[in-house]
């Protein structure tokens, strides 16, 4: 599914490169088309400008360059994913109306869609498929078609958007598309593990730097979506102040020995895992179905240590996974070798490219 907020390609294009703007870590990939088929060419993590929730397009113009250059790529055309902390994903029922309709209407009274006031927002919308088509009754008399379109919306601040359409100007670069992040993990899952994908009840679990997000998928319906207020900056600054390290320490740490500092790490990490298991609580509880596993990306999911305890907390089957396990390769030598151990953070640049 795609919701880009705008989407100037009248065609696909031959390379796609997808920038995730993180909060600590922009990841971004470069993908090769040759008819169906997406190959990963390339991709790249570069520390991010600035930790905080303001910018300035020059300040990203230049970030912008020095991705393009890790890349080693000529293409000026680029999508860029903006996070949960800077956009809203809801469901909504929307009247039976083109997309374009629905986002001036939005626009216009989002509170009537969406439950809240959201002055100043871009909208895009998704119309989600229906699962079945209308089918006879007991007295077999077939069942009305719905009246609304079951649908997906995304929104982003107007000044937001226009900051980063500025900043790739300035980076003479081309806005494709801008994106919500929350999607992404779904879209790359669908192309990873289409059968669990089609046919399971799963959990997506990404673990971003501010925010972790959760995505209930029930037979490829997105039934549920939440951002909890917990990710792996938490967790690690949390560990540098109870053992009075710096930040790097305890990062390098939290990757590489959890182990040595298991009691700590574990009163970090297990107020995620119950906010985490509250949301499967609420989602069994509403759809009287029962969640068969959870998968989960981020940097944070390259920890062995902090998955298992997650899946304590949780007492569902939990596991890192790769967004690329299925597409060709054709990566340079160092990052073929390196794939398996980075591919959980370069989830979300993954499917935002799957999408496009």
């Amino acid at each position: 599914m795609s919701l880009p907020f705008i989407n100037r390609s009248a065609r696909k294009r031959d390379q796609i490169l997808a920038i995730d703007l993180g909060g600590r870590t922009t990841k971004a990939v470069l993908m090769q088309r040759k008819g169906d088929t997406l190959t990963l060419t390339r991709y790249a993590m570069l520390d991010a400008p600035v930790q905080q929730k303001t910018f300035s397009p020059d300040l990203l113009a230049e970030h912008l360059k020095s991705i393009v250059a890790a890349l080693d790529t000529k293409t000026k055309n680029i999508n860029l994913i903006v996070g949960c902390q800077d956009t809203i994903v809801r469901q909504a029922e929307m009247p039976q109306i083109p997309i374009q309709d629905m986002r001036q209407i939005l626009k216009m009274s989002p509170k009537t869609y969406l439950q809240q006031d959201l002055p100043n927002h871009i909208f895009d919308c998704y119309i989600i498929p229906p699962r079945q088509l209308s089918k006879p009754d007991e007295k077999g008399k077939l069942n009305p078609a719905p009246q609304k379109f079951k649908v997906l919306v995304a929104g982003i601040k107007k000044q937001l958007l226009d900051d980063l359409l500025a900043a790739v100007h300035k980076a003479d670069l081309i806005a494709d598309g801008i994106l919500p992040g929350l999607i992404s993990p779904i879209n790359a899952f669908e192309v990873a593990m289409p059968d669990l994908f089609a046919k399971n009840v799963v959990a997506l679990v990404d673990i971003g730097f501010k925010n972790t997000t959760i995505c209930l998928l029930q037979e490829g319906e997105l039934v549920l979506s939440r951002v909890i207020a917990i990710g792996g900056d938490k967790i690690t600054g949390g560990l540098a102040e109870a053992m009075g390290i710096s930040y790097a320490e305890a990062e390098g740490i939290k990757m590489g020995m959890p182990s040595e500092v298991q009691p700590t790490l574990e009163a970090l990490v297990s107020p995620l895992g119950r906010e985490l298991r509250a949301s499967l609580d609420f989602f069994e509880h509403q759809q009287d179905k029962h969640v068969s596993q959870v998968f989960i990306s981020g940097g944070s999911a390259r920890s062995e240590f902090i998955v298992k305890i997650l899946e304590t907390e949780m007492t569902v089957n939990c596991r890192a996974w790769n967004p690329a396990s299925t597409l060709p390769l054709a990566l340079p030598p160092q990052q073929t070798a390196e794939i398996e151990q980075v591919a959980p953070q370069l989830t979300i640049a993954v499917g935002a490219a799957l999408a496009l």
